[in-house]
């Protein structure tokens, strides 16, 4: 295969990659073996030398082409197919989309981004039945002899990231030695940067050095871009490392929700506050409550806190998390549309959340509507089965709501994304958002053992399969981020066919379940990228097994580890040694991630976590009291928390080997 090799110098005057020969430079490149396939890969081993009598620092793109037809694009966690470039984009806020020609910000017909903003070091791209791509080491590492790509078990200092690039214009992905970030940085949602100049982004050689690097090379047929997740498991295969070891799970279970319990509750809202920090200098506590029944906040909290209660027999967290849910079910209801409202806030309930004000189209939002009554129904799942507790009011006021958004389906068989605060009319469909009204609804058929509605959920199901899941470019579930591909809808998704495949032993749905599965992977990191920003540096804190976000806001969250429940049941239906170990991958990250002591995370109790984690210092927003910048939140985020909680607090507690058999030793230390 033929590969395009440029340079772009450091001390060049224009931005523009030149021909290697122009920067005294050349590149020998030896095919060996493979077929190109995903699981047989060519390697392109190449040699690139410092002809010149000068010391060159700079950029170096090593481009492969493809037949440029109809291209969908897969930077896993960066850009997926065109990340909606055909939709409108004047939105406040931005994220990177492809568009031919010479589109307006932020799109681009063609992107190069650091590789640490990728799950995997990967760059795909499907296009018209056949898929093409490279993968390569995401960074460098000198071995006390040589600089040389990093591969899992090396040892050595490190030296640069690498970088991905796509384009339309040209049709090809390719791989660079040093990075840019161009045409924009993209730190979060609504802060861009524009391209900067070349400076530590370098790489360096030395007049004569050589150095050698392998790419490895596909290209292979595939049916729909779904072919591109057989490249990404042989690529994870080869880069995977495992999370740092952490608490075992039920201790992580006991910190995280003995922090919530008491530090977090509410009494007199009956509810969780969203934010808890800490001032360090009072001793004192300050509350940003912002609260709604889920999301970010009510049901997916009072669920795992629930969850976690009668797993660790604790009256007083169990007795919160009711009266959370008994506090939503009793007063939130807005009787004009037959649904509850979202949010809460001084003494009332109304649609107008902490995300009214970024939303198109005012309404109920079928997110949190359909996830607070998955979540009840889970609520009453649990307390059945271990308390034998029967809450049946709990059970009408869910059939009521979703007999109500069953009414709002449009003719494809898709939920409203929002639905009318006057009527419960759907206003706004064309989002993967509301299908955790499928989700809602295929667990209530399953505990009923209902199949009244079966064929109408085939058909939605059916739509969000061929629609959405099918195409690797699930869009619309975050109400903050303006319809960008994100990962948070297909955890709903993988939730719905679960509990279709139980009601009906359909093995379709098992295969839609696996494809599901593999695209929150791709999100998913697979090894443990460098991070040189406290307090994520300071603590050999472990990227692997956490999931970016979304595409526009780009940083590792928690929201992935509530799905070990569904991953378990996934390969106790199949033996999957990929799923399993992705699974434990999961378990082994969240075990990790929050203050297993006071103050590890260099803020808040014993048990705390926030939300964001910042794996590449492109991503950092916070900052010190000194104003030194900080790789994660200082504040205690509930939801966040809760998304662990629930992973492990399900049916996979009795599938802990681990048990109680050890304390992590940095845990043990502070005890």
């Amino acid at each position: 295969m033929e590969l395009i090799f440029t340079a772009r110098s450091r001390v060049q005057e224009n931005v523009e990659y030149t021909s290697l020969t122009e920067h005294d430079l050349k590149a020998d490149v030896h095919i060996e073996g493979g077929t190109g396939s995903a699981e047989d890969p060519w390697q392109a081993r190449i040699c690139i030398c410092n002809e010149g009598d000068t010391h060159w620092a700079g950029v170096i793109h090593v481009e492969l082409p493809f037949d440029n037809q109809n291209p969908r694009f897969f930077l896993p966690a960066f850009m997926y197919g065109r990340n909606r470039g055909e939709a409108p984009q004047n939105v406040p806020n931005e994220f990177p989309r492809i568009r031919e020609g010479n589109p307006s910000r932020p799109s681009s017909p063609w992107w190069m981004v650091r590789s640490d903003r990728l799950s995997h070091p990967t760059a795909l791209v499907y296009d018209t039945g056949q898929i093409f791509g490279l993968s390569a080491s995401p960074y460098w590492i000198n071995t006390g002899r040589q600089k040389q790509q990093w591969y899992p078990g090396m040892k050595g200092t490190f030296v640069k990231y690498g970088g991905f690039t796509c384009s339309i214009e040209k049709g090809t992905v390719g791989y660079t030695l040093g990075y840019e970030n161009a045409p924009l940085l993209f730190i979060k949602s609504r802060l861009v940067h524009e391209r900067a100049p070349l400076g530590e982004n370098c790489f360096e050689l030395e007049a004569g050095e050589s150095i050698g690097l392998v790419l490895e090379l596909y290209h292979y047929e595939s049916a729909s871009e779904l072919g591109i997740n057989s490249a990404m498991e042989s690529i994870y295969d080869r880069y995977h490392e495992q999370p740092r070891e952490g608490s075992n799970i039920r201790t992580t279970v006991s910190d995280l929700s003995n922090a919530i319990h008491e530090y977090a509750w509410l009494p007199e809202d009956r509810h969780y506050s969203t934010f808890v920090y800490e001032d360090t200098a009072t001793g004192n506590f300050r509350f940003n409550k912002i609260i709604s029944i889920s999301w970010t906040n009510g049901m997916t909290i009072a669920a795992p806190m629930l969850l976690a209660a009668l797993r660790l027999n604790n009256e007083s967290m169990r007795q919160q998390a009711l009266s959370c849910i008994t506090n939503i079910i009793e007063h939130a209801m807005n009787p004009e549309s037959g649904l509850p409202y979202d949010a809460y806030q001084d003494g009332k309930w109304s649609i107008k959340g902490w995300w009214f004000d970024g939303m198109r189209t005012p309404g109920h939002s079928s997110y949190l509507v359909a996830q607070a009554m998955f979540y009840i129904l889970k609520c009453y799942d649990y307390e059945k089965r271990i308390r034998n507790h029967r809450h049946d009011d709990w059970f009408g006021y869910v059939k009521q709501v979703l007999e109500r958004l069953e009414c709002t389906k449009n003719t494809d068989g898709e939920y409203p994304t929002i639905l009318s605060e006057r009527t419960g009319a759907g206003l706004e469909y064309d989002a993967f958002s509301g299908v955790w009204c499928l989700a809602a609804m295929a667990y209530y058929s399953w505990l009923t053992q209902d199949l009244t509605s079966l064929d109408e959920l085939r058909r939605s199901e059916a739509h969000y399969y061929g629609t959405y899941v099918k195409h690797m470019e699930c869009y619309g579930t975050p109400l903050d981020a303006d319809k960008a591909v994100d990962s948070e809808g297909i955890l709903a998704y993988i939730k719905a066919v679960r509990f279709l495949h139980a009601l009906t032993g359909d093995d379709l749905f098992l295969d839609h379940m696996r494809d599901a599965i593999s695209y929150e992977f791709s999100f998913k990191f697979c090894y443990n990228s460098p991070v040189k920003i406290p307090p994520l540096s300071t603590l050999n804190w472990s990227s692997s097994g956490g999931s970016v976000t979304s595409v526009a806001n780009p940083h590792i969250h928690p929201m992935s580890s509530n799905l070990v429940d569904e991953l378990l049941y996934y390969v106790q239906q199949r033996e999957d040694s990929y799923v399993r170990q992705r699974m434990m991958d999961t378990i082994g990250w969240g075990c990790q991630t929050y203050n297993r002591y006071d103050q590890e995370f260099g803020y808040g109790k014993k048990g705390w976590m926030s939300e964001r984690f910042c794996h590449s210092e492109g991503l950092v927003t916070e900052k010190y009291a000194d104003g030194s910048p900080a790789s994660t939140w200082f504040c205690l985020m509930p939801w966040a928390s809760g998304s662990i909680i629930e992973g492990l607090a399900g049916d996979y507690w009795h599938y802990a080997d681990d048990g109680v058999k050890h304390t992590s030793h940095a845990a043990a230390e502070h005890e």
